[in-house]
């Protein structure tokens, strides 16, 4: 019996890690991780732009408007997956702010210049203090701020063409009213 007790470890663990991709391919996601700052103000920050010219970026601005918080990096692979959909943001009414998180303003500069800039305004968070204090767990990760600057929604992980039709569009229509 002892001899045949690895063998058992092996395919209970390989019958686990299949169910996992089973569960992913019908669409379950492990993106739903709680966030302790939903319903709580964003937390106050000023984050320079990530072009030469631009004003800097302050927790301030978020007020009067919906916006879409994007933590993305150069580094970064599934933000890679993501960025294609971001463009389908556009004209829903949420004002969409990337934010280069822990990234050289060059590197964050040319992986935009190379894959497109869908972002109304781009601002760098180099130490990652920001990213901190809004709890992140890792990039991507996208939160959406209603007009109060009060964040209503994370969503962790890429999103993708279903995440933004089923999601992200109702929580910003619901919050435009």
């Amino acid at each position: 019996m002892k001899r045949f007790l690895p063998l058992l470890v092996f395919l209970a663990l390989a019958g686990i890690f299949y169910w996992r991709i089973v569960l992913i391919d019908r669409g379950d996601m492990p993106n739903d991780i709680p966030s302790v700052m939903i319903n709580k103000p964003a937390p106050v920050f000023k984050l320079p732009a990530l072009f030469k010219g631009e004003a800097d970026f302050t927790s301030a601005a978020l007020k009067g408007h919906v916006t879409l918080l994007n933590f993305f990096a150069s580094w970064c692979v599934d933000c890679r997956i993501e960025h294609p959909f971001l463009t389908g943001l556009k004209g829903h009414g949420a004002v969409l702010v990337g934010v280069d998180y822990e990234d050289k303003n060059a590197d964050g500069e040319a992986w935009l210049e190379k894959h497109g800039n869908p972002y109304d305004r781009v601002v760098t968070d180099a130490r990652g203090r920001t990213a901190i204090n809004f709890g992140l767990y890792g990039v991507p990760e996208t939160y959406i701020i209603d007009k109060q600057g009060v964040i209503r929604y994370k969503q962790t992980g890429p999103m993708t063409p279903d995440v933004i039709r089923k999601t992200i569009l109702p929580v910003i229509a619901r919050l435009e009213k």
